[in-house]
Parts: C-alpha cells; structure tokens; sequence
C-alpha cells in the first residue's frame, strides 16, 4: 500500500501547484494523501514562494471541507447506521455539536485525519461559517507554520520538519486548545 501511495505522490508532484490544489482540496473530504507531502517537495524546491504554497494549499483545503461537510450531510449517517448503532451516533453528534468548533481547528492543524472531521461536521449540522472559519485557522496554521520553517531554514527544513513536526503539532494543539478555550470565555 505505501508503495501505491509513493508512486501516487510521485504522479501527483508532476502537476505540481495543480497538483498540490488538487491533493488538498480532496484530502479535506476522501483523499488519502495529505497535502504536506507535496507542499514540503514544492516549498523546498522553490522557498521564497513557500508562504504562497501554504496559502494556496490552506485555501484549497478549507474549501474541500465544504466538499466533507456535505458529504456528511448527504450521505454520513445513512452509511454510518451500518456500522454504529444511533445512540452512538447521537452521542458522538451531541459531542461534535458541543465541541465542534475545537475539533476542526484541531484536526486541522494536527495530523488527524481532517476528512473524519469534516464529514462528521456534515452529519452533526455544524454551522458552515463555523467550519469555513476554524478550518482556516486550523489549516492555515499547519500549512503556514510549514511555510515559514521552509521559507526560512530552505533545504535544510525537510530534515527540521521531519525531526520536529510532532512537537510542533502537540504544541501548536496546546495553544489552539488554550487560545479557543480563552475565545469561548470571552465571547
């Protein structure tokens, strides 16, 4: 299987932006590539329009959760009865509805799989300004946090990001937890 996904890569590193557009808009509803694996080749391969590719990739991404959300919408909890009985469902909808908005903008940024998050966002009626909202802060986070490492340190950023990009992301999710949690406080 990582073998496919490799050559997959590959393939998709050939169109390179549209390619790059492509990956990270479908990653956001099915795909299974996520977008970093084309934004990091591209950015190191051209570092002064790095901030550019993560613009683009945050931007492509936000508008495939829309495509998640009303995959969720349509068809999520017909499928979803298959395999999870409804008091589940509604649970995990009453949860999703509670703390929606921290889900998003943590699946975004983290290496979580932000389809789950955004098809789930369909199914549990999240207001789309909410998901268009914290998707970008979510996303826009990673991507330009990707952007930046590589638009500063250039080549050298790909074994930076590979070494760190955990610790990054834990604690890149521990300020969006405390910076939300402080939001719903004040608002």
């Amino acid at each position: 299987m990582s073998q496919w996904i490799h050559h997959i890569e590959q393939w998709l590193l050939e169109f390179g932006v549209i390619g790059l557009v492509i990956v990270s808009f479908t990653e956001s509803s099915f795909f299974p590539i996520p977008p970093d694996v084309l934004l990091i080749p591209l950015s190191i391969a051209q570092p002064e329009k790095a901030l550019w590719f993560s613009f683009l990739t945050t931007v492509a991404s936000v508008f495939g959760a829309l495509l998640g959300w009303y995959i969720g919408k349509k068809f999520g909890r017909p499928i979803l009865r298959y395999f999870i009985s409804d008091e589940k469902m509604d649970k995990v909808e009453q949860y999703f509805q509670q703390y929606g908005a921290m889900a998003i903008v943590i699946a975004g940024f983290t290496p979580i799989p932000y389809k789950v998050f955004t098809i789930f966002s369909g199914i549990s009626n999240v207001n789309i300004r909410t998901l268009l909202f914290w998707s970008f802060i979510g996303r826009g986070a990673r991507f330009f946090a990707e952007g930046l490492i590589i638009f500063t340190l250039g080549a050298q950023a790909k074994t930076f990001i590979e070494q760190h990009f955990t610790t990054i992301t834990i604690v890149g999710g521990i300020v969006i937890i405390i910076a939300f949690l402080i939001y719903k406080r004040f608002k």
